[in-house]
Parts: C-alpha cells; structure tokens; sequence
C-alpha cells in the first residue's frame, strides 16, 4: 500500500471531502490523525471508519484560525505519533457575502482559517517532518481562485494566497525534503453545497464540460499522489481537479444569488 507505516493529519476531516481524504488515506495504509473544529461527531464517525480498515485514528479538536490552538493541537499529536509524513491542510470556511456587504468580521474569519491556518499548521507539521526525513504537505485549494465567482470574494482571497503560500513553502523547505504542492477542486457534491442547493449536481453539472459535478471520494485519488512517494520529485506545484471547469469558467449566476439569499438571512 501507497502509505503503509506512515502518519498523516488531515484538517476538516470531519465532513465532506476532508472526510473522504482521511478514510481513503487510511484505505492506502496511514494512520490519520482526524482534526475538526465543530463537528465531534462526525469527526468521531470518521475515525470509526479509519479503525475499521485496521488502521490507528486519533481526534483533535482546534480552532485553527488561531495559532494557539494550532501549537496545542501539534503537542497532542506528537505525544501519540512519533513523527508525522504527511500534512492534507484541508479545513476551510467560505463566508458568502457579496462585495459591498462583505465585513471585517466575515473576512477575517476566512482569511484567518483558510491561509493563516494554512501557513502555520504547515510550520509546525515541517518542525516534526524535518527531524525524520522530510514528508509532504497537500493544500487543498479551489479553481474559485482561478475564475471569478461572485459573492465568494473572501474566499477565493484565501485560497489564491494559499497558491503563493504553496511555491514559498516549497522553495524554503526542499532543503528538508519537504514538499509542498496543492490541489484545487471544482463542484463537488458535500452536504454544505447540497443543503443549500439540493439540486446542485445539476445546476453546477450544466455549466461543466464533463456535465456532472464531483463527489468527494474522487478526490481521493489526487490527495494520494501528492501524499505519497508516487510524486517524489514534485514541490511547488497545482493542478485542476474539476471536471474541466477552470477551462471554461461559466457559473450558474441566479445560484450563486440564491445562496447567498440563504446566507444572509441565516
């Protein structure tokens, strides 16, 4: 198996895609440290699962918008796992809002999570990785940071600075072995983008060149590559895995206002 004897941590593991990375990462043969920020129970479930292929799971709980609850959550973990392979900086929040009623609170909260939970949950995952012979950092991103999607300006803020961050931490931890590259997903099918739209697949599937949306597990595959030996001489690097959306850019416009709708008034 592709990750036999290695430890890895996926952020937002407790749902959605972040959820389908840790079990399929430990179908591969990791143990995986599932992190969460509101959602123990499905944190829990997850773990569960990862048990039940024979691997070793551990829960932390972290705000890590937050430096640190992030340096208290690193502790936990190395206090169980001797070293640490691989890093999936998967957690995200994406604070609808649109341009003019963006606030500071809103923006905060995302950039905050999304590229400062981003930078220095990937500091101190290079501090274990550097003392036993590198590893790899996976940053999961989004093609809303290649195309322009209205009402989504925060966060596709977040996640093109999660594509700079990408390249820095590249260059300045090769030395180390460490290799840092990034992913970005397009439409996928995970229970937030289904509450608000249960007829997602086919709303966004009508603007995709492959007509359909992703489920979480195809993403799986890509996590896997970047994780594992399989990508030994890859840093800096990020690809598509959205069904040929970035290549084309079209949105479902009166979706992207209705959601919003929601938002607001939630």
């Amino acid at each position: 198996m592709q990750l036999d004897g290695k430890t890895v941590l996926v952020t937002g593991a407790s749902k959605g895609i972040g959820r389908a990375i840790a079990v399929g990462l430990a179908q591969a043969g990791a143990d995986v440290v599932v992190h969460y920020c509101t959602d123990p129970s499905g944190a829990a479930a997850v773990a569960r699962e990862i048990a039940a292929v024979g691997r070793k799971a551990m829960v932390v709980q972290a705000d890590i918008g937050q430096v640190a609850p992030i340096e208290g959550m690193f502790g936990r973990i190395a206090a169980v796992f001797p070293r640490l392979d691989v890093l999936v900086n998967n957690a995200a929040v994406t604070g609808w809002s649109s341009v003019f009623e963006m606030n500071e609170k809103t923006w905060d909260r995302v950039i905050d999570t999304n590229l400062k939970g981003t930078f220095f949950c990937s500091v101190q995952a290079a501090k274990m990785m550097k003392d036993h012979d590198g590893g790899s950092i996976v940053n999961v991103s989004t093609n809303c940071a290649a195309l322009g999607v209205k009402n989504l300006a925060a966060y596709a803020a977040s996640k093109g600075g999660m594509h700079a961050l990408t390249i820095q931490l590249a260059v300045e931890l090769a030395p180390y072995k460490i290799r840092v590259n990034a992913f970005a997903p397009g439409p996928t099918r995970v229970d937030r983008n289904l509450n608000d739209d249960p007829d997602y697949d086919r709303t966004w599937g009508s603007v995709v060149p492959m007509k359909r949306t992703a489920a979480p597990a195809e993403m799986v595959g890509p996590a896997l590559f970047l994780a594992s030996d399989q990508s030994a001489y890859m840093t800096g690097q990020l690809f598509y895995v959205d069904g040929g959306w970035s290549i084309q850019g079209k949105i479902p416009e009166e979706h992207m206002d209705a959601v919003l709708r929601q938002h607001v008034r939630a």
